[in-house]
């Protein structure tokens, strides 16, 4: 039984939208030349290559007519949680002022 897959549109949009903002923030770091800031690279660099890798695996569970779309959607959710969490650690860093 192929289960239904409510959540993978809502992945797609999101981790795409979040793709973009580490692109816009990478690009920044770059044009700027803060190349002593290299948590924040790094991290960024994290979070994308997992909003990337749930935009893909959330796309498969969308096209995917098998019994592995659920599965798709449950790996894209869990690693979208974890692009999430890597941003969420960036951004404390930054507030408080931990990275200089």
């Amino acid at each position: 039984m192929v289960q239904k897959n409510d959540k993978a549109p809502h992945i797609l949009n999101t981790s795409a939208n979040l793709l973009g903002i580490c692109f816009l923030v990478l690009t920044s770091l770059k044009v700027l030349k803060l190349s002593e800031t290299t948590f924040i690279d790094e991290c960024t660099s994290v979070a994308t290559i997992l909003f990337m890798s749930s935009s893909v695996l959330s796309f498969l569970s969308i096209r995917s007519n098998t019994s592995r779309s659920g599965r798709y959607e449950s790996i894209a959710d869990i690693i979208f949680l974890c692009g999430l969490i890597c941003l969420f650690i960036t951004i404390m860093m930054v507030t408080f002022n931990f990275i200089k």
